[in-house]
């Protein structure tokens, strides 16, 4: 009879840093008008008169919630830590930080640059994933090689109070582009032709694969049954084409709690049903269906948004 080996759960993983920026976390909008219409200094002068008035939640603000709930009990060794990477000075800051001390939010380090991009200090905070409404930031820090998105107009779904659930689309986000430049270039036929040929090899990791590893390594805190985190695959793909992913999930070491290959259906419903907290996709048609049911963030990565 075999031994049985028991797995022991690292005891104190390498947190997840997130960086998010204050309009993904905040609703700044009648501020951005502000800004878009009368510039910086008026922007500034527009915070600074409301300092004392806190701001409305963000679409990212339930999930900022939701990682940041993963450190009670455990102040010694966080599993997670979420920092701010701001455009505005630290003087027109100072209401956003208010609303953190207000809310009670866990968010202590901050990045203001006033006007600059912020992304340049993602290595310094040793962050892995940053969220923002400015797309052009989003870009510039996928360049950079960090997983990041942007924070669409979308609808929060709370199903799961006490679970985080994250749902991720597969190439170009969890995965390289490599097949889906096959589909683009030269249809479905050839698509599903080039990863039946190329099915025991595995794929190139996309922006999002030290993402979903780090909450692998988080999960791996508390047994598989009773988990406060549950991930999921949502992809276009559908068999014979599943079979490449779900052996290069395999060679990585890494699950996923739930696969759905939906063969091209519209993905906001299956989201919505999966209750994500936020769902990561690299083309626009999916973001749209997704968005109207779920938090979603657009990852403008890969031949799709070339």
């Amino acid at each position: 009879m075999q031994d049985i080996v028991t797995v022991i759960p690292d005891p104190k993983p390498e947190p997840l840093v997130v960086a998010i920026a204050s309009r993904a976390l905040f609703d700044l909008d009648e501020a951005h008008q502000v800004f878009e219409a009368e510039g910086l200094e008026a922007y500034a002068r527009y915070q600074r008169e409301r300092e004392d008035k806190l701001l409305e939640p963000g679409v990212a603000l339930p999930l900022v919630k939701k990682l940041l709930k993963l450190n009670h009990g455990r102040a010694d060794n966080p599993l997670v830590e979420v920092i701010l990477l701001s455009r505005n000075s630290a003087d027109s800051g100072l209401r956003i930080f208010n609303t953190i001390e207000a809310m009670g939010l866990d968010i202590s380090r901050a990045a203001f640059t006033n006007g600059e991009p912020p992304q340049q200090y993602m290595s310094s905070f040793a962050a892995q994933l940053f969220l923002s409404a400015n797309g052009e930031d989003v870009r510039k820090t996928l360049e950079m090689g960090y997983a990041a998105a942007t924070i669409l107009p979308s609808t929060a779904n709370s199903s799961y109070p006490d679970q985080l659930r994250i749902a991720f689309d597969g190439d170009a986000v969890l995965f390289s582009d490599e097949a889906e430049r096959i589909y683009k270039e030269s249809g479905l036929k050839a698509f599903s032709a080039s990863e039946k040929a190329a099915a025991n090899t595995p794929l190139r990791a996309g922006p999002f694969r030290k993402v979903l590893e780090s909450l692998h390594r988080i999960q791996s805190a508390w047994p598989m049954e009773n988990n406060p985190i549950r991930t999921a695959l949502v992809t276009a793909r559908s068999a014979p084409a599943h079979k490449r992913v779900i052996l290069t999930l395999r060679e990585w070491g890494i699950r996923v709690d739930e696969a759905l290959f939906l063969g091209g259906l519209s993905k906001g419903e299956f989201l919505q049903a999966f209750g994500a907290d936020i769902f990561f996709d690299d083309q626009q048609l999916h973001c749209e269906s997704a968005q109207a049911h779920v938090a979603t963030g657009h990852v403008p990565h890969g031949v799709a948004n070339q």
